[in-house]
């Protein structure tokens, strides 16, 4: 362990060091902070037994134990440095952050504390309601993740998801950054690019080019000059233009509509599609040179099913976005409908949920009676009382029935299950076993 003598030392070191820095015990145990950490957390110096996660994270267990990825975990087993994106508290609230964790070892490799560096995400920040990207489930932390390394790059990054996961926002949030955050960020929708409008929308026209031109147009392409371009739907763009999109991303050059001159370009691209397109390649449906070209990082969004946690979160943030005079909350029960819901439209669909029961509570508590009926399909064969129960029943007979609940609700593995829950995943399997003895 480290020796109380050179933590006087250690501390002047991290101090110098121009980012948030802090010495960590194998016990979590904060040893020291230097003025950015405690700048960032908004606290002084922590107490001798104050750990890390209770310090970030408001926790009373380590992060591993509460559904979040630890880096200390995989540091101590591997004696190498790791990194994990964390939700931390600030005093502007929770704001995502990048931790890396380097560990200090003795003379025999024998890990004795960790050195944990933190920077704030800004282009993820919950609290620009512009680019604010909301959660904390595992599923969606793990795609900020792949966002947040990619970004500063220029690879190009294509994003997979369902319709209404946010592929836009994502695709924003990228653009603040990257290196060309000062530059255009231009969003351009794919499916209403018909074969005759392609080439003049996205390259632009000469005066004269067509019937119609009057004027020379710039197209898409150029006023996303220096910065970066979005192609949203990127499937839906006709199979026999797609070709002149793959000479753009060859040889960064094109030409407008009606003109021999050819234009140099640089920019970034970011792709979106909800569409399989290696299915799409495998019929003929899409160009296999233009998939390996757009396909360098890809980067799935987990559908709204998949991060039911999140939804009270997402529930705040979109409620803060609507012009509405008074801000009614969701009750308890409201909330448990919302979170049973598989929402095929994902947070496009939320939101129009939290539009219309913010109107239809008029001010007051929004109750289930305000959700859509198909939200309510599991509250109508809820026990009719006060409660969700008939009565008084044991404790046991409670837990075993949340845990049949949650093992239905939750797409991932029971490991991931029991991380979410707080216990650990042989106390979850003891627990479904007496169910299923």
């Amino acid at each position: 362990m480290i020796k109380p003598s050179c933590l006087p030392e250690i501390t002047a070191l991290i101090n110098a060091y121009p980012q948030p820095m802090a010495l960590i015990g194998r016990d979590y145990r904060l040893l020291a902070l230097n003025h950015k950490y405690r700048q960032l957390c908004g606290t002084e110096q922590p107490s001798a037994d104050e750990t890390c996660y209770a310090h970030s994270h408001h926790y009373h267990r380590p992060c591993h134990e509460m559904g979040e990825p630890c880096p200390m975990v995989a540091a101590i087993k591997s004696g190498e440095p790791q990194r994990a994106l964390h939700l931390h508290y600030t005093p502007n609230g929770e704001e995502h952050v990048e931790v890396r964790l380097y560990p200090i070892k003795e003379p025999h490799d024998q890990v004795v504390a960790f050195i944990e560096t933190a920077r704030v995400i800004t282009g993820f920040s919950q609290h620009d309601n512009r680019y604010a990207m909301v959660g904390r489930s595992p599923a969606f932390l793990q795609m900020l993740e792949l966002l947040n390394l990619a970004s500063p790059s220029e690879t190009t990054i294509m994003l997979f998801g369902e319709s209404g996961t946010g592929k836009e926002l994502a695709a924003m949030a990228i653009h603040q950054l990257s290196p060309r955050a000062t530059a255009p960020f231009v969003p351009v929708e794919c499916t209403g690019l018909t074969e005759s409008l392609f080439e003049s929308e996205l390259f632009g026209h000469e005066k004269g080019a067509f019937t119609g031109a009057d004027r020379r147009k710039e197209g898409l392409v150029e006023s996303a000059r220096g910065g970066t371009l979005f192609l949203d739907e990127i499937g839906d763009i006709p199979l026999n233009q797609q070709v002149k999109l793959l000479r753009l991303l060859e040889t960064g050059t094109y030409r407008r509509v009606g003109s021999s001159e050819v234009q140099q370009i640089a920019f970034r691209l970011v792709c979106a599609t909800h569409r399989n397109l290696r299915q799409m390649v495998e019929k003929g449906a899409f160009r296999e040179d233009l998939f390996y070209r757009i396909n360098a990082f890809p980067v799935e969004l987990p559908p709204l099913r998949q991060r039911r946690e999140d939804i009270p979160l997402l529930l705040d943030s979109l409620l803060e976005r609507l012009p509405l005079n008074s801000r009614p909350r969701f009750s308890a029960q409201a909330l448990a409908c919302l979170q049973q819901y598989d929402f095929p439209g994902n947070i496009r669909e939320l939101r129009n949920i939290a539009e219309r029961a913010t109107l239809l509570a008029g001010g007051d508590e929004i109750q289930c009676r305000h959700l859509p009926a198909a939200c309510n399909r599991e509250e109508k064969q809820l026990p009719k009382g006060e409660g969700p129960f008939p009565g008084l029943i044991p404790l046991a007979e409670l837990e075993l029935s949340y845990l049949r609940w949650a093992e239905r609700q939750f797409q991932g593995n029971r490991r991931e299950l029991a991380k979410i829950l707080g216990i650990g995943e042989r106390t979850l399997y003891r627990k479904l076993q007496r169910d299923e003895g």
